[in-house]
């Protein structure tokens, strides 16, 4: 069977899981939450580990309750973005209740000189994909999977109206220079570590963590403006409220070193708003600087 077809039978079965009740799909990712604990899966290691790393100043009843926290919400996240997936945009996004900064977005694209948004892992990023992408076109930047199975079913899911997605890959430098050259709009999630000899090491959390210089060399070499945003998660409902703010302009140092150490301040400054809606399931310090002796923490 071709990795598109077993995409659309993935599809048709995410569409089923979508039809169910928010309220059912919370107590579902409730429940997932809690085998993740009960069985130490993955998710609840990295989280666990990821909190002594970047919490050490909590004690340990303060950063167990943070780690329920962040895997109950992992999990809620999940299946809340399978059925962003599988409904009308139109009907996902009266699903936010604020907007705070669109003028800013709609007055840089209308500039002509393109726009770069610099999306964390904080709260739903795909929803915020399908709001920027009713403003108008926008690429954006992703990391594919390993499976062309799941390659597939990204490009399905994602396919609404307006967005282009581009392979976080050698040429999407090239891409992604063309569309804001053009006046367009970029999207990248800028807290993802790239490969050894790609970033820059930059504190994170006070952790020296290797992060994507290509945000910062894009706004440098186009002059395009970055804006920070984010849909944050709000009460215990499918709400939202949606922020656009704009970067310092250190994100766009010429030192690479500095341009990341402000990119990495601002995702840790959103991240703070409430931790337990970051990505803390993601090995975020797995390369360590070279020559320091460090081992991998995970």
């Amino acid at each position: 069977m071709s990795p598109q077809r077993q995409a659309r039978l993935l599809v048709a079965a995410t569409r089923l899981l979508g039809v169910l009740p928010w309220a059912v799909l919370y107590r579902l990712g409730d429940g997932i939450a809690a085998l993740w604990r009960r069985r130490d899966a993955r998710e609840s290691r990295v989280a666990r580990r990821n909190l002594e790393l970047a919490f050490p100043q909590l004690d340990a009843d303060q950063r167990e309750a943070l780690h329920r926290r962040i895997l109950r919400t992992t999990a809620r996240q999940a299946l809340e973005t399978l059925k962003l997936w599988t409904r009308p945009p139109a009907d996902n996004l009266a699903l936010i209740r604020e907007v705070h900064g669109a003028a800013l977005y709609d007055q840089a694209l209308a500039a002509g000189g393109g726009v770069i948004v610099a999306a964390p892992h904080f709260g739903n990023w795909e929803l915020l994909n399908q709001w920027l992408a009713s403003r108008g076109p926008i690429a954006i930047v992703y990391r594919p999977p390993e499976s062309a199975m799941g390659d597939a079913f990204l490009q399905q899911v994602r396919g609404v109206d307006n967005v282009r997605q581009v392979r976080a890959e050698g040429a999407a430098v090239r891409q992604l220079w063309k569309v804001l050259k053009d006046g367009g709009a970029v999207g990248i999630l800028p807290d993802q570590q790239p490969k050894a000899g790609d970033g820059e090491f930059a504190p994170f959390f006070g952790v020296q963590a290797l992060s994507m210089t290509l945000l910062s060399r894009l706004a440098e070499r186009t002059g395009a403006p970055v804006l920070l945003a984010w849909c944050e998660r709000i009460g215990d409902g499918p709400g939202f409220v949606l922020h656009i703010e704009p970067a310092p302009p250190a994100i766009a140092d010429a030192d690479p070193k500095a341009a990341v150490a402000c990119l990495n301040a601002e995702v840790e400054r959103i991240a703070r708003r409430d931790p337990a809606q970051y990505q803390w399931t993601y090995k975020r310090y797995t390369l360590r600087p070279p020559g320091s002796g460090e081992v991998t923490p995970y």
